[in-house]
């Protein structure tokens, strides 16, 4: 029986120190197996990215030991003493078998293995692999059973969360500046915002034609003060690609026989309803700054920079290219004259409203001539207006069917 006992300390030592050595390799060194395409690093990647599985095994298998070197330690404990009392044999049996399993099948092997997770993973990786398929099907009965269970907590978990972020928010707003409120509410909304929320639209994309002579292209870049600026063909649904205005520094100089449009780079494409957090993911692995955003048919409804989303997060960024406050005029009267295009974030701020006041009445509009074809329900012409939150909006002036200026005006 010592023999079997001795035999199960080692498989719970094996056990114990395989748990922490898989938990406990670093990103490296789990980049450089991916590299190595070794068959020992391909199994230990394997069992790592089913990290569920693996776990499931390595416990089932350390309970069932410990549980044999339970038995056994108990019955040569019989065989061996004898003792006047049953509470004195049972708390030396207690004490026995405690020490054995926690010095020898946690705390030993456990030490051992973080002293060098690499080569103890590199040991374990074929015999974990051989008790993951005989332990497989009582293993995924847990892995489900857990799965089934945490998702509803997580689910539960991250609702309350959302929530009491908010709330405090609002509760500490007496100890914050507007700057550091409107921050932290952009850090808590951040996952839920989509791309069309913040992208600008169409009709406000800066282009190029593809057929432009260099220096037309040139004359809306000094114009435009873009860095990057899509170039189209026909139309803004045929976007060709991106022109990057330091890749022309070197040719600044040539004349109108410049082929400029070798120079363009792929457009990258999102669509309208991709949440920014995922997108600004996908700008830091590709290296993009600027995305068209277009629709399930792939027309072209917009483009989104990382500078928008960074500024959900920060707040308005300026640079030299920034027009401060240009959307809006204060007149003489008192009213306000507002672009059409102005959003109703933007509105809301310089006519002092709190925030999200017209969320009841905007639907999804973005934009306050949106605002206003919500509310009226018709296409609007010069001279139309219509009353909200103690504020009069009236079009001022229509560039087609679109509405280019909006009086904006109290009312008692």
């Amino acid at each position: 029986m010592a023999v079997v006992l001795a035999l199960l300390l080692c498989v719970s030592a094996f056990v114990s120190g395989s748990e922490t050595a898989f938990f406990s390799l670093t990103s490296t060194q789990i980049r450089e197996m991916k590299e190595s395409r070794s068959q020992t690093s391909e199994t230990i990647i394997r069992l790592l990215t089913q990290s569920d599985r693996l776990l499931a095994t390595i416990l089932i298998v350390n309970n069932l030991v410990n549980i044999c070197i339970t038995i056994i330690s108990a019955r040569i404990v019989d065989m061996m003493f004898v003792f006047s009392t049953p509470t004195w044999t049972f708390v030396f049996k207690t004490v026995c078998v405690t020490f054995l399993l926690l010095l020898f099948g946690e705390i030993l092997p456990k030490v051992l293995a973080n002293a060098n997770p690499l080569r103890v993973a590199r040991f374990a990786a074929a015999p974990l692999s051989v008790l993951e398929v005989i332990v497989r099907p009582l293993a995924s009965v847990l892995v489900r059973t857990g799965n089934s269970i945490s998702a509803r907590f997580e689910a539960k978990r991250d609702n309350l969360s959302m929530d009491e972020l908010s709330n405090a928010i609002d509760l500490a707003s007496t100890d914050q500046t507007q700057e550091e409120r409107k921050m932290l509410s952009g850090i808590v909304n951040f996952v839920n915002t989509d791309v069309s929320e913040i992208m600008k639209p169409r009709i406000d994309i800066v282009a190029v034609e593809i057929n432009e002579s260099y220096s037309a292209v040139k004359e809306h870049i000094i114009k435009s003060g873009y860095s990057r600026i899509p170039v189209y063909e026909e139309s803004a649904d045929n976007i060709k690609g991106v022109l990057y205005v330091k890749d022309l520094i070197p040719y600044i100089h040539n004349d109108d026989s410049f082929e400029w449009v070798s120079l363009l780079r792929q457009p990258y494409y999102v669509p309208a309803h991709k949440k920014i957090n995922d997108l600004l993911e996908e700008f830091q692995a590709t290296k993009v700054h600027l995305a068209i955003v277009v629709d399930e048919y792939g027309s072209t409804l917009g483009l989104v920079s990382l500078e928008d989303i960074l500024e959900e997060i920060v707040g308005e960024i300026s640079d030299e290219s920034d027009n401060v406050e240009t959307f809006y005029t204060k007149l003489p009267d008192g009213s306000y004259l507002f672009d059409g295009k102005t959003h109703i974030g933007d509105f809301e701020r310089v006519m002092t409203l709190p925030e999200d006041a017209l969320s009841e009445v905007k639907g999804e509009a973005e934009t306050m001539a949106g605002l206003m074809l919500e509310i009226k329900r018709e296409l609007l012409k010069k001279g139309d207006s219509v009353t909200t939150h103690g504020l009069r909006l009236t079009v001022k002036s229509v560039d087609g069917r679109r509405v280019d200026k909006i009086r904006v005006e109290k009312i008692a």
